[in-house]
Protein backbone atom coordinates (compact mmCIF):
# COMPACT_ATOMS: atom_id res chain seq x y z
CA UNK A 1 0.00 0.00 0.00
CA UNK A 2 1.00 3.73 -1.00
CA UNK A 3 -0.11 5.92 1.87
CA UNK A 4 0.00 9.68 0.79
CA UNK A 5 1.35 11.47 4.23
CA UNK A 6 0.67 15.63 4.32
CA UNK A 7 3.05 17.22 6.51
CA UNK A 8 5.46 14.23 7.51
CA UNK A 9 8.07 16.33 8.79
CA UNK A 10 6.10 18.85 11.25
CA UNK A 11 4.88 19.23 13.93
CA UNK A 12 7.28 17.51 16.05
CA UNK A 13 5.97 14.17 16.44
CA UNK A 14 4.89 13.93 12.55
CA UNK A 15 8.20 11.83 11.14
CA UNK A 16 7.39 9.16 14.20
CA UNK A 17 4.05 8.79 12.19
CA UNK A 18 5.97 8.90 9.33
CA UNK A 19 8.44 6.13 10.25
CA UNK A 20 5.56 4.06 11.35
CA UNK A 21 4.27 3.79 7.97
CA UNK A 22 7.54 2.30 6.53
CA UNK A 23 7.77 0.16 10.04
CA UNK A 24 4.51 -1.33 9.03
CA UNK A 25 5.25 -2.10 5.17
CA UNK A 26 3.63 1.21 3.09
CA UNK A 27 5.45 2.72 0.92
CA UNK A 28 5.25 6.22 2.33
CA UNK A 29 4.70 8.95 -0.27
CA UNK A 30 5.73 12.76 1.61
CA UNK A 31 3.46 15.82 1.11
CA UNK A 32 4.91 19.36 2.31
CA UNK A 33 6.06 23.42 1.52
CA UNK A 34 9.93 22.43 2.78
CA UNK A 35 12.37 21.23 0.49
CA UNK A 36 13.27 17.24 1.12
CA UNK A 37 16.28 18.58 2.78
CA UNK A 38 14.64 20.33 5.96
CA UNK A 39 12.85 17.36 6.91
CA UNK A 40 13.88 15.79 10.29
CA UNK A 41 16.32 12.54 9.16
CA UNK A 42 13.61 10.18 10.57
CA UNK A 43 10.82 11.20 7.99
CA UNK A 44 13.23 11.83 5.18
CA UNK A 45 14.80 7.92 5.72
CA UNK A 46 10.88 6.68 5.83
CA UNK A 47 9.68 8.23 2.60
CA UNK A 48 9.88 6.85 -0.31
CA UNK A 49 8.73 9.67 -2.41
CA UNK A 50 8.37 13.33 -1.29
CA UNK A 51 6.26 15.82 -3.38
CA UNK A 52 7.17 19.81 -2.27
CA UNK A 53 3.87 21.76 -3.57
CA UNK A 54 4.30 24.58 -4.98
CA UNK A 55 1.77 26.39 -2.60
CA UNK A 56 1.01 23.96 0.05
CA UNK A 57 -2.57 25.86 0.82
CA UNK A 58 -3.74 26.86 -2.68
CA UNK A 59 -5.88 23.22 -2.24
CA UNK A 60 -6.55 23.56 -6.05
CA UNK A 61 -3.19 23.63 -7.06
CA UNK A 62 -1.86 20.79 -4.88
CA UNK A 63 -4.61 18.63 -5.60
CA UNK A 64 -3.56 19.07 -9.11
CA UNK A 65 0.16 18.65 -8.50
CA UNK A 66 -1.32 15.37 -6.48
CA UNK A 67 -3.28 13.95 -9.65
CA UNK A 68 -0.43 14.74 -11.84
CA UNK A 69 1.82 12.73 -9.23
CA UNK A 70 -0.66 9.76 -9.24
CA UNK A 71 -0.54 8.98 -12.96
CA UNK A 72 3.18 7.98 -11.98
CA UNK A 73 3.10 6.20 -8.55
CA UNK A 74 0.13 4.29 -7.10
CA UNK A 75 -1.89 6.23 -4.28
CA UNK A 76 -4.17 3.98 -1.97
CA UNK A 77 -4.98 6.21 0.81
CA UNK A 78 -4.15 9.99 1.72
CA UNK A 79 -3.09 10.73 5.48
CA UNK A 80 -3.26 14.12 7.75
CA UNK A 81 -2.52 14.45 11.28
CA UNK A 82 -1.77 17.72 11.67
CA UNK A 83 -4.99 20.18 12.23
CA UNK A 84 -4.69 22.82 9.28
CA UNK A 85 -3.98 19.83 6.47
CA UNK A 86 -7.45 17.83 7.04
CA UNK A 87 -9.50 19.32 4.47
CA UNK A 88 -6.85 19.16 1.57
CA UNK A 89 -6.13 15.92 2.57
CA UNK A 90 -10.34 15.12 1.84
CA UNK A 91 -10.33 16.75 -1.01
CA UNK A 92 -6.85 14.96 -2.25
CA UNK A 93 -9.00 11.55 -1.33
CA UNK A 94 -12.52 12.91 -3.33
CA UNK A 95 -10.03 13.81 -6.26
CA UNK A 96 -8.43 10.24 -5.95
CA UNK A 97 -11.17 8.12 -5.33
CA UNK A 98 -9.31 6.59 -2.27
CA UNK A 99 -10.82 5.64 1.50
CA UNK A 100 -11.47 8.17 4.19
CA UNK A 101 -12.99 11.27 5.59
CA UNK A 102 -15.02 13.00 2.35
CA UNK A 103 -14.66 17.06 3.11
CA UNK A 104 -18.24 16.81 4.41
CA UNK A 105 -17.17 14.44 7.17
CA UNK A 106 -14.02 16.63 7.60
CA UNK A 107 -15.65 19.63 8.35
CA UNK A 108 -17.70 18.53 11.33
CA UNK A 109 -14.36 17.27 12.65
CA UNK A 110 -13.04 21.14 12.52
CA UNK A 111 -16.13 23.30 12.23
CA UNK A 112 -17.22 22.89 15.99
CA UNK A 113 -20.59 24.49 15.60
CA UNK A 114 -21.31 22.11 12.51
CA UNK A 115 -19.45 19.28 14.69
CA UNK A 116 -22.52 19.73 17.95
CA UNK A 117 -25.25 20.23 15.49
CA UNK A 118 -24.28 16.73 14.04
CA UNK A 119 -24.12 15.27 17.90
CA UNK A 120 -27.30 17.88 18.74
CA UNK A 121 -29.55 15.85 16.10
CA UNK A 122 -27.93 12.55 17.08
CA UNK A 123 -29.11 13.18 20.82
CA UNK A 124 -25.51 13.55 22.14
CA UNK A 125 -25.41 16.01 25.43
CA UNK A 126 -23.28 19.12 23.84
CA UNK A 127 -22.63 22.67 25.13
CA UNK A 128 -25.57 25.16 24.14
CA UNK A 129 -23.67 27.41 21.62
CA UNK A 130 -23.74 29.20 18.50
CA UNK A 131 -22.02 30.80 15.98
CA UNK A 132 -20.74 34.79 15.68
CA UNK A 133 -18.69 36.07 13.30
CA UNK A 134 -19.04 39.81 14.32
CA UNK A 135 -18.75 41.21 17.58
CA UNK A 136 -22.67 42.25 17.54
CA UNK A 137 -23.20 38.68 16.91
CA UNK A 138 -21.35 37.76 19.71
CA UNK A 139 -23.03 40.23 22.08
CA UNK A 140 -26.41 38.35 20.82
CA UNK A 141 -25.18 34.87 21.47
CA UNK A 142 -24.24 35.54 24.57
CA UNK A 143 -27.24 37.04 25.58
CA UNK A 144 -29.02 33.56 24.50
CA UNK A 145 -26.46 30.95 25.88
CA UNK A 146 -26.35 33.21 29.32
CA UNK A 147 -23.46 33.72 31.94
CA UNK A 148 -21.14 31.78 32.38
CA UNK A 149 -20.22 31.30 28.91
CA UNK A 150 -16.83 29.94 26.90
CA UNK A 151 -15.89 32.09 23.44
CA UNK A 152 -13.31 29.82 21.37
CA UNK A 153 -12.38 29.77 17.54
CA UNK A 154 -14.79 27.76 15.47
CA UNK A 155 -12.10 26.21 13.78
CA UNK A 156 -9.12 26.02 16.37
CA UNK A 157 -7.22 23.46 17.79
CA UNK A 158 -6.59 23.22 21.72
CA UNK A 159 -7.31 26.04 23.99
CA UNK A 160 -6.28 29.04 22.33
CA UNK A 161 -8.60 32.35 21.45
CA UNK A 162 -10.33 30.25 24.44
CA UNK A 163 -12.04 32.64 27.23
CA UNK A 164 -14.49 32.14 30.18
CA UNK A 165 -16.53 35.10 30.51
CA UNK A 166 -18.54 35.63 33.78
CA UNK A 167 -20.95 38.54 32.39
CA UNK A 168 -21.24 41.38 30.10
CA UNK A 169 -18.19 43.86 31.16
CA UNK A 170 -15.87 40.47 30.65
CA UNK A 171 -17.41 39.74 27.29
CA UNK A 172 -16.29 43.79 26.37
CA UNK A 173 -12.97 43.51 27.32
CA UNK A 174 -12.38 39.65 25.73
CA UNK A 175 -14.52 41.21 22.01
CA UNK A 176 -11.29 43.54 21.19
CA UNK A 177 -8.83 40.07 21.56
CA UNK A 178 -11.11 38.44 19.03
CA UNK A 179 -10.82 40.49 15.81
CA UNK A 180 -8.09 38.19 14.34
CA UNK A 181 -10.68 34.77 14.63
CA UNK A 182 -13.05 35.22 11.74
CA UNK A 183 -15.74 32.99 13.43
CA UNK A 184 -16.39 31.93 16.83
CA UNK A 185 -18.56 29.72 18.69
CA UNK A 186 -20.13 31.50 22.00
CA UNK A 187 -20.85 28.08 24.27
CA UNK A 188 -22.31 27.33 27.62
CA UNK A 189 -19.57 27.00 30.19
CA UNK A 190 -19.57 23.75 31.60
CA UNK A 191 -18.56 23.00 35.20
CA UNK A 192 -16.95 19.78 35.96
CA UNK A 193 -13.93 17.82 35.50
CA UNK A 194 -11.94 17.20 32.12
CA UNK A 195 -11.27 14.38 30.40
CA UNK A 196 -10.09 12.81 26.81
CA UNK A 197 -11.13 9.99 24.53
CA UNK A 198 -8.49 8.97 22.26
CA UNK A 199 -8.89 5.84 20.24
CA UNK A 200 -7.56 4.33 17.05
CA UNK A 201 -10.21 2.74 14.32
CA UNK A 202 -9.46 0.32 11.94
CA UNK A 203 -12.57 -0.44 9.92
CA UNK A 204 -15.14 1.70 12.42
CA UNK A 205 -14.43 -0.12 15.42
CA UNK A 206 -12.37 0.81 18.22
CA UNK A 207 -8.42 -1.47 18.45
CA UNK A 208 -7.52 1.05 21.39
CA UNK A 209 -8.46 3.61 23.57
CA UNK A 210 -7.23 5.78 26.13
CA UNK A 211 -8.54 8.38 28.73
CA UNK A 212 -6.55 11.51 29.90
CA UNK A 213 -7.62 13.70 32.92
CA UNK A 214 -6.58 17.42 32.84
CA UNK A 215 -5.27 18.90 35.83
CA UNK A 216 -6.68 21.40 35.65
CA UNK A 217 -9.09 22.09 32.94
CA UNK A 218 -6.91 23.43 30.25
CA UNK A 219 -8.79 26.46 30.25
CA UNK A 220 -7.25 27.45 34.10
CA UNK A 221 -4.04 26.30 33.37
CA UNK A 222 -3.95 28.99 30.56
CA UNK A 223 -5.37 31.87 32.17
CA UNK A 224 -2.61 31.51 35.47
CA UNK A 225 0.97 31.63 34.20
CA UNK A 226 2.58 30.27 37.72
CA UNK A 227 0.25 26.74 36.64
CA UNK A 228 2.53 23.74 35.77
CA UNK A 229 -0.27 22.01 33.74
CA UNK A 230 -0.57 17.93 33.92
CA UNK A 231 -1.84 15.63 31.60
CA UNK A 232 -2.45 12.39 32.96
CA UNK A 233 -3.34 9.21 31.06
CA UNK A 234 -5.32 7.16 33.48
CA UNK A 235 -4.55 3.29 34.04
CA UNK A 236 -8.20 2.18 34.50
CA UNK A 237 -9.85 3.93 32.21
CA UNK A 238 -12.89 1.29 32.44
CA UNK A 239 -14.19 2.26 36.09
CA UNK A 240 -17.52 3.01 36.34
CA UNK A 241 -17.64 6.48 37.15
CA UNK A 242 -15.77 7.00 33.80
CA UNK A 243 -18.25 5.20 31.89
CA UNK A 244 -20.62 7.69 30.50
CA UNK A 245 -17.53 9.25 28.93
CA UNK A 246 -16.85 5.91 26.94
CA UNK A 247 -20.15 5.67 25.65
CA UNK A 248 -20.22 8.88 24.50
CA UNK A 249 -17.24 8.68 22.60
CA UNK A 250 -18.15 5.98 20.81
CA UNK A 251 -21.48 7.09 20.06
CA UNK A 252 -19.84 10.40 18.81
CA UNK A 253 -17.45 8.33 16.01
CA UNK A 254 -20.37 6.45 14.95
CA UNK A 255 -22.64 9.36 14.48
CA UNK A 256 -19.85 11.45 12.72
CA UNK A 257 -19.11 8.32 10.78
CA UNK A 258 -15.06 7.97 11.89
CA UNK A 259 -13.49 4.40 10.62
CA UNK A 260 -9.97 4.62 10.30
CA UNK A 261 -7.15 6.70 12.45
CA UNK A 262 -6.14 8.30 15.10
CA UNK A 263 -9.09 10.32 17.16
CA UNK A 264 -8.66 12.73 20.16
CA UNK A 265 -12.00 13.79 22.11
CA UNK A 266 -12.31 16.30 25.16
CA UNK A 267 -15.41 15.49 27.59
CA UNK A 268 -16.82 17.18 30.59
CA UNK A 269 -17.68 14.79 33.75
CA UNK A 270 -20.56 16.52 35.71
CA UNK A 271 -20.60 16.14 39.97
CA UNK A 272 -24.52 14.72 39.04
CA UNK A 273 -22.12 12.27 36.95
CA UNK A 274 -23.47 13.60 33.66
CA UNK A 275 -21.12 13.43 30.65
CA UNK A 276 -20.81 16.27 27.93
CA UNK A 277 -19.27 16.33 25.14
CA UNK A 278 -16.59 19.24 24.05
CA UNK A 279 -14.92 18.45 21.08
CA UNK A 280 -13.49 16.05 18.52
CA UNK A 281 -10.23 15.97 15.91
CA UNK A 282 -9.62 13.45 13.48
CA UNK A 283 -6.08 13.20 14.74
CA UNK A 284 -3.89 12.52 17.80
CA UNK A 285 -3.58 14.56 20.63
CA UNK A 286 -0.90 17.04 20.66
CA UNK A 287 1.90 18.17 23.87
CA UNK A 288 3.01 14.49 23.31
CA UNK A 289 0.62 12.83 24.60
CA UNK A 290 0.59 9.95 21.87
CA UNK A 291 3.98 9.34 23.84
CA UNK A 292 2.03 9.74 27.02
CA UNK A 293 0.04 6.18 25.96
CA UNK A 294 3.03 4.50 25.17
CA UNK A 295 4.44 4.71 28.58
CA UNK A 296 1.20 4.10 30.32
CA UNK A 297 0.72 0.82 28.37
CA UNK A 298 4.34 -0.05 27.25
CA UNK A 299 3.25 -0.30 24.29
CA UNK A 300 3.67 1.97 20.68
CA UNK A 301 0.29 3.63 19.13
CA UNK A 302 2.96 5.17 16.55
CA UNK A 303 3.24 1.90 14.88
CA UNK A 304 -0.20 1.18 16.16
CA UNK A 305 -2.09 4.00 13.81
CA UNK A 306 0.19 2.65 11.15
CA UNK A 307 -0.99 -0.54 11.32
CA UNK A 308 -4.75 0.54 12.08
CA UNK A 309 -4.44 2.20 8.49
CA UNK A 310 -2.78 0.07 6.51
CA UNK A 311 -3.51 -3.51 7.75
CA UNK A 312 -6.83 -2.84 9.04
CA UNK A 313 -5.84 -4.00 12.70
CA UNK A 314 -4.18 -3.39 15.93
CA UNK A 315 -2.49 -6.23 17.42
CA UNK A 316 -0.37 -4.82 20.25
CA UNK A 317 -1.46 -6.13 23.30
CA UNK A 318 -2.61 -3.29 25.91
CA UNK A 319 -1.81 -3.86 29.42
CA UNK A 320 -2.52 -1.19 31.32
CA UNK A 321 0.19 -0.90 33.81
CA UNK A 322 0.61 2.87 34.95
CA UNK A 323 -1.08 5.56 35.47
CA UNK A 324 1.02 7.81 33.56
CA UNK A 325 1.81 12.44 33.68
CA UNK A 326 2.95 15.13 31.78
CA UNK A 327 3.87 18.11 33.44
CA UNK A 328 4.99 21.25 31.20
CA UNK A 329 6.54 23.44 33.02
CA UNK A 330 6.67 27.60 32.75
CA UNK A 331 10.04 29.82 33.66
CA UNK A 332 9.70 32.67 36.27
CA UNK A 333 10.69 36.03 34.18
CA UNK A 334 11.26 36.79 30.74
CA UNK A 335 14.00 36.45 28.34
CA UNK A 336 16.64 33.75 28.47
CA UNK A 337 16.63 30.67 31.10
CA UNK A 338 19.69 31.36 33.36
CA UNK A 339 19.24 28.83 36.13
CA UNK A 340 17.36 25.47 37.18
CA UNK A 341 16.82 24.59 40.76
CA UNK A 342 14.99 21.26 42.21
CA UNK A 343 16.05 18.89 39.44
CA UNK A 344 18.32 16.91 41.54
CA UNK A 345 16.12 16.93 44.78
CA UNK A 346 13.64 15.66 42.41
CA UNK A 347 15.15 13.15 40.69
CA UNK A 348 16.97 11.91 44.02
CA UNK A 349 13.11 11.07 45.64
CA UNK A 350 11.43 10.07 42.14
CA UNK A 351 13.58 9.40 39.67
CA UNK A 352 12.55 5.51 38.79
CA UNK A 353 9.79 6.80 38.02
CA UNK A 354 10.84 9.26 35.58
CA UNK A 355 10.60 8.52 31.75
CA UNK A 356 10.93 12.04 30.27
CA UNK A 357 13.17 15.06 31.62
CA UNK A 358 12.98 17.71 28.71
CA UNK A 359 13.59 21.51 30.29
CA UNK A 360 14.87 24.27 28.07
CA UNK A 361 18.73 24.04 28.76
CA UNK A 362 20.36 27.34 30.49
CA UNK A 363 20.95 30.20 27.93
CA UNK A 364 17.78 29.37 25.94
CA UNK A 365 15.28 31.80 25.09
CA UNK A 366 11.87 30.89 27.35
CA UNK A 367 9.12 30.20 24.96
CA UNK A 368 5.46 31.76 25.03
CA UNK A 369 3.90 29.99 27.62
CA UNK A 370 0.05 31.39 25.98
CA UNK A 371 1.24 29.90 22.69
CA UNK A 372 2.50 26.83 23.24
CA UNK A 373 1.32 24.13 25.98
CA UNK A 374 4.93 22.64 26.05
CA UNK A 375 5.88 25.84 27.38
CA UNK A 376 9.38 25.89 29.04
CA UNK A 377 9.98 21.73 28.90
CA UNK A 378 7.83 19.09 30.13
CA UNK A 379 8.54 16.12 32.73
CA UNK A 380 7.01 12.31 32.34
CA UNK A 381 6.46 10.17 35.16
CA UNK A 382 4.25 7.13 36.13
CA UNK A 383 3.41 5.13 38.16
CA UNK A 384 0.83 2.37 38.79
CA UNK A 385 -1.02 4.13 41.94
CA UNK A 386 -2.94 6.91 40.89
CA UNK A 387 -2.45 8.55 44.31
CA UNK A 388 1.27 8.54 44.22
CA UNK A 389 1.41 9.43 40.74
CA UNK A 390 -0.58 12.85 41.50
CA UNK A 391 1.53 12.99 44.65
CA UNK A 392 5.15 12.65 41.98
CA UNK A 393 3.23 14.99 39.24
CA UNK A 394 2.73 18.01 41.93
CA UNK A 395 6.12 17.61 43.20
CA UNK A 396 7.24 18.43 39.86
CA UNK A 397 5.31 21.20 39.45
CA UNK A 398 6.22 22.66 42.75
CA UNK A 399 9.50 22.03 43.37
CA UNK A 400 11.16 22.27 40.12
CA UNK A 401 11.79 25.98 39.01
CA UNK A 402 13.46 27.47 35.77
CA UNK A 403 14.21 31.20 36.30
CA UNK A 404 14.53 33.59 33.23
CA UNK A 405 16.00 36.84 32.82
CA UNK A 406 17.18 39.27 30.24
Amino acid sequence: MNVLLISPGFPSEMPLFTEALAKVGAGVIGLGDQPIEALPDVARRALSHYLRATSMWDEQKTVREVLDLAKRIRIDRVECLWEPGMILAARIREALGVPGLSVDQTIAFRDKEVMKQRLDAAGIRTPHHHRASSANAVREAAERVGYPLIVKPIAGAGSADTYRIADRTELEGVIPMLRHVPEVSVEEFIEAEEFTFDTICHGGRIGYFNICWYRPRPLVARSHEWISPQTIALRDPHVDRLAPGRRMGARVLEVLGFRDGFTHMEWYLKDNGEAVFGEIGARPPGARTVELMNYACDIDTFTGWAEAIVHGRFSQRVDRKYNCASIFKRAHGQGWIRRIEGVDHFLGRYGRHVMVMDLLPVGAHRRDWKAVLISDGMIIVRHPDLAKLVEIADSAGADITLYAGS
